[in-house]
């Protein structure tokens, strides 16, 4: 079944069966999706696939980096990739986290039986400020990616 959500439709996937493989996407593959991707294999490897990849590719984030680590995850080894990039494109769910991205998933799913869903997410790059007022930024969208994943799939702690 194909079809699109936002937030407001989170209980509805959650209440059907656990998708086996999430693309998460974002614009450039360097902060968001990695970081959405590490989670998810951090708590959910043994049940579900998980990989990340962006409109186009940039470069990894040291902020991202540094946010992970925090909590226990390295991503020091992540290289950033597009759409095209990826070996494999038999997905279960896209969760997109920026508009871009949901475009870019709304056109790959046209032809695929793919869940689509779109998780607005602040891109942390625009934050202005001290190191620690930017790395705040980093760490709120790591927290709320965190919180998303276990709704959808289920609750498990890092």
């Amino acid at each position: 079944m194909s079809g699109v959500r936002n937030d407001g439709d989170q209980a509805a996937a959650t209440a059907g069966k656990r998708p086996q493989s999430i693309l998460f996407a974002c614009t450039l593959n360097s902060v968001r999706s990695p970081m959405a991707e590490a989670i998810g294999r951090s708590l959910f490897s043994r049940e579900v696939f998980f990989a990340s990849a962006g409109v186009r590719a940039g470069e990894l984030d040291p902020f991202a980096v540094a946010a992970m680590a925090e909590i226990g995850i390295d991503i020091s080894r992540h290289v950033p990739h597009a759409f095209g990039d990826l070996d494999d494109d038999n997905f279960d769910m896209i969760v997109s986290l920026s508009p871009e991205a949901h475009h870019s998933a709304l056109e790959y799913t046209r032809t695929m039986a793919v869940e689509a869903l779109y998780w607005p997410t602040i891109d942390p790059t625009a934050v202005q400020g001290s190191r620690e007022q930017r790395l705040d930024a980093y760490r709120g969208v790591r927290d709320g990616l965190l919180k998303r994943i276990t709704e959808l799939l289920g609750s498990r702690v890092i």
